[in-house]
């Protein structure tokens, strides 16, 4: 490598014209502001509290929704047997119901004893260990992905029995549910509970409605019922299903129904979110959920064994007879036009709803997911960034990664209920059971201390149901790793062991920065020497601009450094920086390859070779420029070279921006004036500032 140096001249000194205040907005904060709103202050946190009025629809419509597409995954399982296996889904249902109501009541000693908002991942991270805190949370997170694909998807289904137009385009019109969920979510939770809440409140009526006329009809008028589906000829997939075949199907029917369950858990994950008294209005509001979801369970399977209705898993194969043109519609529309009649008002409302509602649910994975997200990156095992809250106080990149991830699995499935349902409830029954066990550690500890009579009495009663609740878990959680496995819970499996891994990877990586950063009893040892360099490509305003800042930073030298990739444009540098008699030495390094980083490179540490106590700062000279597609034809050289410096110990890298006209001449009047009824943020200047490295917290909320 050959220097090259010439003299230095006389002194120059760079003018800076003061740029009045502005109130600066762009064209992205704007449609952001229009779709999420005004941005709430950190102190209004409290608004965002909700009632149980408010709550029941927003943690529990998923287990209430579930009541739309558990009968039916009961009936079209059990008729792989034929048309006789479906006497037993009214039994089915009630262990169903069963295992609901022991789930419900042991999740309700958990919302008393763990009200902080961890839920699953608390009670089993404080009591069983880390480890088994993060099988719990990988767990989880899986089963709330699941639940917004399963619940889409479920609901595009429903709406394409009423509209034939969304059943041929099932994807497309699950993405856009999804995308209008994430934009309710985005605005604050009171703002999505208060849009869920009618809806929500209405599918609960008109199921309800729809049962009670049912059987009012059957019972008390006489009438005989008959869905449209009671006539049909149907084949069993296997018409010699021996003793345990058929049991098995007995126990893969048991764990289809139990995707009934989803989404109990998620009450005690948002607890934070209740309005006090949290604890008591979380276990009021988990009790309802349960009355009111089995209730809706066992009597829309009772009806459909009234009216003779039937489901099937393969209608071109399995429906030996039936009406011309015949298409199978789910359970819940089949059974809305049997009670209703066809055509009638209230079957478009009930199909309506159902959809509706479905939707809706995926919007307790989207009040889990960044809870928990939240939650998980305050203990370091995911990124930091899913910790901070938004404009509207809601965790925005948590809602934003859920979004995808469902997505990805709806476009992956085809917006296929059937086929996503059989990676579903793995998850949720692997934190039911550590969760349970955890509870019966944390009350034999408390017992252990404990004297007073009466609350051991009401201690043991809760480790009762807890234990209890543990023992039929693990009991389901074993039936569905059975029956399930090799149809698709395996992914699902695959998925919390990926996501296990990297949230263990993520915390060691944590934990290493963290003890790196870590401050010794050593006072910082000063640089025996600064020395500056000031990157030169022209001798144009934006390096004169670097040089008068360089100089008035006082370092022990100082040179201006340029690359000769071209040996006509290096002279012209040369020459003007003469002409210019620029009181600062410019040297010339020669790069036969044209490259231009590593030269620079080869030349801060051949500074620096010589005493590793002194500090080497570069000064980078950049344009700023106004529009986006300016950024691809500006910068390229810069960025790459700061991004190299940055790995150099000893060396500072500091940015000197120019503005160019396009960023000064921006037609901002207009979004000002669109936003001036908005809340100021405060004036913002334009300076030849440093530009500095974000802080965590910063990093984080980007």
């Amino acid at each position: 490598m050959r220097v090259r140096r010439t003299a230095p001249g006389a002194g120059y000194a760079v003018a800076c014209t003061p740029v009045p205040l502005a109130l600066v907005a762009s064209s992205t904060s704007l449609a952001k502001r229009l779709l999420l709103g005004r941005p709430f202050r950190s102190d209004k946190l409290q608004h965002t509290l909700l009632p149980k009025r408010i709550a029941l629809p927003v943690f529990a419509s998923d287990a209430l929704s579930s009541v739309a597409y558990a009968p039916d995954e009961i009936l079209l399982t059990l008729s792989i047997a034929g048309a006789g296996a479906f006497i037993i889904s009214p039994w089915i249902t009630l262990a169903v119901a069963v295992v609901m109501i022991t789930v419900v009541a042991s999740y309700r000693q958990n919302v008393h004893a763990y009200p902080s908002g961890g839920g699953d991942y608390e009670v089993a991270t404080v009591n069983l260990g880390p480890r088994a805190g993060l099988g719990v949370a990988s767990a989880l997170l899986v089963d709330y992905i699941l639940t917004v694909a399963v619940s889409t998807s479920s609901g595009v289904n429903n709406l394409g029995s009423v509209v034939p137009y969304v059943a041929e385009h099932k994807v497309p019109f699950a993405i856009g549910a999804i995308a209008i969920l994430t934009a309710l979510n985005l605005r604050g939770l009171r703002e999505s509970g208060t849009a869920f809440a009618i809806p929500t409140y209405a599918f609960i009526a008109l199921i309800l409605f729809m049962i009670l006329t049912g059987l009012f009809r059957e019972f008390i008028l006489g009438q005989d019922l008959q869905a449209p589906s009671a006539g049909l000829v149907i084949t069993a997939e296997d018409d010699h299903l021996t003793s345990f075949g058929f049991a098995y199907l007995l126990l893969r029917t048991f764990s289809s129904g139990c995707a009934a369950l989803t989404g109990v858990e998620a009450i005690s994950n948002g607890v934070p979110a209740f309005k006090p008294p949290k604890s008591k209005n979380a276990a009021t509001t988990l009790m309802l959920l349960g009355g009111i979801a089995i209730v809706m369970l066992v009597g829309i399977v009772v009806l459909a064994r009234l009216t003779h209705l039937q489901y099937v898993e393969d209608q071109a194969t399995q429906i030996i007879s039936g009406p011309p043109g015949y298409d199978q519609k789910t359970v819940t529309a089949q059974l809305a036009e049997t009670v209703f009649g066809a055509g009638s008002f209230l079957l478009y409302a009930t199909g309506a709803v159902t959809a509706l509602i479905l939707f809706l649910a995926a919007n307790t994975a989207f009040n889990g997911f960044p809870v928990l997200g939240s939650i998980l990156a305050q203990d370091r095992y995911l990124p930091r960034q899913l910790h901070t809250r938004g404009d509207r106080l809601a965790f925005s990149n948590g809602i934003v990664l859920l979004a995808f991830a469902a997505i990805v699995l709806v476009v992956a499935f085809q917006a296929e209920t059937t086929r996503l349902i059989q990676l579903y409830i793995v998850g949720v029954f692997v934190s039911f059971t550590l969760s349970q066990g955890g509870m019966i550690r944390h009350w034999n500890r408390l017992l252990r201390t404990q004297r007073d009579p009466a609350r051991r009495s009401r201690m043991k009663r809760s480790r009762a149901i807890n234990a209890f609740g543990m023992g039929l878990t693990a009991a389901v959680l074993i039936v569905v790793l059975v029956t399930k496995f090799l149809l698709g819970a395996w992914i699902a499996i695959a998925a919390m062991v990926f996501l296990y891994v990297l949230m263990l990877g993520i915390h060691k990586h944590y934990t290493r920065v963290a003890q790196e950063l870590l401050p010794t009893e050593e006072r910082p040892i000063l640089p025996s020497r600064n020395h500056a360099v000031v990157l030169v490509s022209k001798v144009h305003m934006p390096t004169l601009r670097a040089v008068a800042y360089a100089q008035a930073t006082r370092p022990d030298t100082l040179t201006a450094v340029t690359v000769n990739v071209d040996d006509k444009d290096t002279r012209k540098i040369q020459e003007e920086w003469e002409r210019r008699q620029i009181p600062v030495p410019l040297t010339v390094v020669d790069s036969p390859y044209r490259e231009i980083t590593r030269p620079i490179i080869d030349f801060v540490k051949g500074i620096r070779r010589g005493s590793p106590r002194d500090v080497v700062t570069v000064f980078v000279p950049e344009y700023v420029v106004g529009r986006w597609w300016e950024n691809l034809l500006h910068n390229q050289s810069a960025l790459r070279i700061k991004g190299r410096l940055l790995f150099e110990p000893g060396v500072m890298v500091t940015s000197v921006p120019w503005q160019l006209r396009s960023s000064q001449d921006r037609d901002l009047d207009r979004l000002d004036r669109t936003l001036s009824r908005a809340p100021k943020r405060g004036p913002r200047t334009r300076s030849a500032e440093v530009e500095q490295p974000p802080t965590d917290d910063e990093e984080a909320r980007t």
